[in-house]
């Protein structure tokens, strides 16, 4: 992943030792700024250049939530709906020509981003299923994935049977692979976690215009929840995706300029 920084404790230096974290140095959707470059090439030469010391980086080994797919039956139709519960309309996106798909895109805050998928009306039959269970959707739009990202997918298929096989994919300068089962279908009725490795420099999240919104919480709801979270446990590092035994879906609670909001 290359220049990204997505959270580093800072632990203050005093007469009796390190202290214990009182910053956050937050690298947003995008390369580190100089500021953090700077600290972070000083702290490795001299240890506590500065007065600080940076933590080591979590295992990149770890899932990590990389963004939330949003399901429609029309890209205009799951566009609107986005619009009408955050108050803010999804970018543009592009095409994804192997799975017959298109989508629109809108950054939240901490490297997030939010993805309306739909069929594209305009692509060539296909002889595969396509991913995100697209082909047997239908009804209003919702919440349908929550993909995590991983610099390891072999072992995340590994660790995860039933992911799928990894699907080599691009898009103008992305490049990435995603874990795709055969019929489309994540285990848990689509709620456990599809699994991407970016294999570019910069993230798409990095070229989206902010918009203030800021997820505060994925709720994964299922009646065999506690057994998907114990088959997560030790693979996934986020503290922001909750589980909860109910019926089949996902929602999600955003903290926005005008207040809290929830996708559903």
């Amino acid at each position: 992943m290359g220049a990204w920084l997505w959270q580093q404790r800072v632990p203050v230096k005093t007469e009796n030792g390190t202290g214990p974290p009182e910053n956050d140095i937050r690298g947003g959707a995008g390369d580190l700024t100089p500021r953090c470059l700077s600290k972070i090439a000083t702290s490795a030469a001299s240890g506590y250049a500065m007065g600080i010391a940076i933590w080591p980086e979590r295992d990149r080994d770890m899932l990590e939530l990389d963004h939330i797919a949003v399901a429609a039956t029309t890209l205009e139709k799951g566009a609107d709906w986005v619009h009408r519960a955050l108050g803010v309309a999804p970018g543009p996106g592009g095409q994804h020509a192997h799975f017959g798909t298109h989508n629109r895109l809108l950054g939240l805050e901490d490297g997030l981003y939010l993805e309306v998928i739909a069929i594209d009306p305009d692509a060539p039959p296909l002889g595969h299923a396509r991913w995100f269970d697209l082909d047997r959707f239908s009804g209003a739009p919702r919440i349908g994935n929550w993909i995590c990202r991983t610099d390891d997918l072999e072992g995340a298929q590994a660790a995860l049977p039933g992911i799928g096989a990894q699907v080599p994919l691009e898009r103008g300068d992305l490049r990435w692979r995603m874990a795709v089962p055969e019929n489309g279908q994540l285990p848990f009725d689509d709620c456990h976690p599809a699994v991407i490795q970016w294999d570019c420099a910069r993230h798409p999240a990095a070229s989206l215009p902010a918009t203030g919104i800021a997820l505060r919480r994925l709720i994964v709801c299922h009646p065999h929840a506690d057994a998907l979270r114990a088959g997560l446990a030790g693979q996934l590092a986020e503290d922001r995706v909750a589980f909860e035994v109910g019926p089949v879906g996902l929602r999600a609670e955003f903290d926005t300029p005008e207040g809290q909001r929830i996708l559903g």
